[in-house]
């Protein structure tokens, strides 16, 4: 008897099916080589990322005992070992392609080269740059009685060496080290080549050390030398009410995550047997090893194809990002922002006039305070220079930084120190939430009256994300907005009573009901013949009582589109349940980070842009933002995004009421239709509108 087939989708196994999409990127031939290596390398870091989180959680409730079957239908016993098959059978897939890519490379003059393949004059090369560079970095770590198994950090290289004493019995145990590849060092280290040839070879600096391992082991015979690589639970456990200092606290915790429980081990193929068993016995790690035939850790695919000189035949075109033809009417942003709303569409248009606002907003005379959310920041931030100097102009600076923002939080505690130096006023949140809204605050004095300029976004303050993610800004100084977003920095920084929100949701305290009162005010339109169609795009969906209120709606009539990125566990098609459901996800040389709302509320549109995915920890545990765009014009151009998307049949996904995606592909005689690509291409965005497919409400 086949097993009933739950309503939703398991958000793990949905996320494993996100990472086959974008390793469908890199298996796609009409992708440039060169990018094709980049899928890989983030097929490679999202893997890290799931086992060190995802997996991790599923493994500490195997070792509490925890059998409760989640809302899916899985135990964490099923979904532990169904996860691993898939996981084992991705990056079997993932390394296949890598030798696919390689191939293509070797093609191309591009070659990452065996020790053994090098000639005389290459090999002293290689010899001379381990002996004055590598050499001296290097420190062999014996495993014996009197020096215990080392500490082994998480996502970092190390090889394992087996040796033997040439003066003791061969049948006596053989000796055990480990030396670390020092990720201080560059993984492709360049082979010179001779006269003007146009090939460009590299050697991986794990094999080079261990040509040369020798060096380090003098009197002893080497029986085998392999790479490994341990994954540890990376997830910060905080008490946040009891922390006197929250900076501190978590200062600490990241130390402790060094110590966090293995999850995954992965081995070369081929790997000594006595120096697995040591391994499995030192790090408690049984049934999650992973033996791989190829390099570990593909991510250095992403260092080498950025940084690798020329070669643009093998990338995409360059895009060099648009200035906001509006903002540059008036010489102060300002004076624009007072006249129009202006909507920002990155990376197609520059994050340039983000920077440029909150350095203006610093020289101005006329600005008394600056108030921002900050949660992952680029490593040179302008922005963040330009609050200290505003804060040491004289200027009111209020920065809500998020030090719990995942694998960010030591960059994130730098630049709280830095801004508490400048005189900012730090403010790292609401205990037991994350502050994941994007808002940014300017009070300005005009003729006797405080005017509120404001920018709130669907991505993070970050110029070097801004460059490869797709977002939306918006910038006003809309009366309504503007007292809510005082409203909301209060909340966060001091001592409010509830708010009533003008034009924001905010979770966690009213944006799921304000949700599902736009929900059920389309299931009304279409139950009393008025029609009802919704379309939203986000990163992920998966918070129950969401999926039931927009099954409701669908079961009411109400057509629903929905762009989600990466996990949905939302199962759409399904009869009497979704079948006025579609969901597409699109995965190209953009990361699709934008969160958007569109309801046709029977003509009367509305469209909000928001910071919030459909997941509960966003519902519920974050504080985030949706804010509506009142101006009809860039509301239609929103409106025209979205059907764009939605009109996508070159890297569109369609998800199927089976869990599986299908590749929207042109019907006969249809025109390919690639969005980001069309974006990139009509000269204003805002205007896309006239070439966007029709409205499916």
């Amino acid at each position: 008897m086949s097993k009933v087939m739950s309503p939703y989708v398991n958000r793990d196994l949905s996320w494993i099916e996100f990472n086959r999409r974008v390793l469908e990127e890199a298996q796609d031939i009409s992708t440039p080589l060169l990018e094709r290596a980049k899928f890989l390398a983030i097929v490679s870091s999202n893997l890290d990322e799931f086992m060190s989180v995802r997996m991790a959680g599923i493994q500490d409730q195997l070792k509490a005992g925890y059998t409760k079957i989640d809302f899916t239908g899985y135990t964490p016993q099923g979904l532990w070992k169904r996860l691993i098959k898939r996981t084992g059978q991705m990056v079997s897939e993932q390394y296949r392609t890598y030798r696919e890519v390689m191939r293509g490379l070797s093609k191309e003059g591009l070659h990452i080269r065996d020790m053994d393949d090098l000639n005389t004059s290459q090999m002293a090369a290689m010899d001379h740059y381990f002996r004055t560079i590598v050499f001296p970095v290097l420190t062999p770590m014996a495993v014996d009685q009197s020096r215990p198994f080392p500490l082994l950090h998480t996502k970092e290289l190390y090889l394992a060496i087996v040796l033997q004493d040439p003066e003791e019995k061969e049948e006596s145990d053989p000796y055990f080290a480990i030396v670390q590849v020092p990720s201080i060092l560059p993984r492709c280290v360049p082979v010179p080549m001779h006269g003007n040839s146009k090939k460009q070879e590299f050697v991986l600096l794990e094999d080079l050390i261990q040509a040369f391992i020798q060096t380090l082991f003098s009197g002893y015979a080497l029986i085998a030398v392999h790479p490994f690589r341990l994954t540890r639970n990376a997830d910060l456990t905080l008490n946040e009410e009891g922390a006197e200092d929250l900076l501190e606290e978590i200062e600490k915790e990241l130390r402790r995550r060094r110590w966090g429980i293995p999850v995954r081990l992965e081995i070369e193929e081929g790997f000594h047997p006595y120096a697995l068993d040591l391994l499995r016995e030192e790090l408690e790690i049984e049934d999650h090893v992973i033996e791989i035939s190829g390099p570990l850790d593909l991510s250095f695919l992403m260092r080498f194809a950025s940084t690798l000189q020329g070669r643009d035949n093998l990338r995409y075109p360059r895009l060099e990002p648009v200035y906001p033809p509006e903002l540059e009417e008036h010489e102060l942003l300002f004076d624009t922002i007072r006249e129009r709303d202006v909507l920002m569409h990155h990376p197609y248009e520059s994050f340039e006039p983000l920077t440029e606002f909150v350095q203006q907003a610093a020289e101005d005379s006329e600005v008394l305070a600056i108030k921002m959310t900050l949660y992952r920041v680029s490593g040179q931030s302008e922005l963040v220079q330009a609050l200290a100097a505003a804060a040491e102009a004289g200027k009111q600076v209020t920065v809500v930084v998020e030090l719990k923002a995942r694998f960010d939080e030591e960059r994130n505690i730098a630049w709280a120190r830095q801004l508490e130096k400048a005189g900012c006023h730090v403010v790292y949140g609401l205990v037991g939430l994350k502050t994941h809204a994007k808002i940014l605050l300017v009070v300005r004095r005009e003729q006797d009256q405080l005017r509120r300029y404001v920018h709130v976004g669907t991505g993070n303050y970050n110029d070097s994300t801004a460059k490869a993610y797709t977002d939306i800004g918006l910038f006003t100084s809309h009366p309504v907005i503007g007292a809510d977003a005082s409203a909301l920095f209060n909340e966060v920084t001091g001592y409010s009573s509830p708010y009533e929100w003008q034009a924001f949701g905010v979770a966690p305290s009213d944006l799921m009901e304000k949700l599902f009162r736009l929900i059920d005010r389309e299931r009304e339109h279409a139950e009393n013949g008025r029609g009802g169609y919704i379309a939203a795009k986000m990163n992920s969906l998966s918070n129950q009582e969401m999926i039931d209120k927009l099954y409701e709606a669908s079961r009411s009539g109400v057509r629903i589109d929905l762009i989600v990125r990466g996990v949905c566990c939302l199962r759409p098609g399904v009869p009497g349940l979704s079948e006025n459901i579609r969901v597409l996800s699109i995965v190209d040389r953009f990361l699709e980070h934008s969160r958007l709302l569109y309801v046709h509320n029977a003509g009367e549109q509305e469209v909000y842009l928001s910071s919030a995915d459909w997941m509960t920890r966003n519902l519920t545990r974050r504080i985030e933002l949706m804010c509506p765009v009142f101006d009809p014009g860039l509301r239609d151009s929103l409106i025209s995004i979205i059907q764009l998307q939605l009109s996508d049949n070159a890297k569109a996904r369609e998800l199927k009421s089976s869990g599986s995606y299908e590749r929207v592909l042109p019907a006969e005689g249809e025109k390919s239709r690639r969005s980001q690509f069309m974006a990139e291409n009509i000269p204003s965005w805002k205007h896309m509108r006239a070439e966007a497919a029709p409205s499916r409400s």
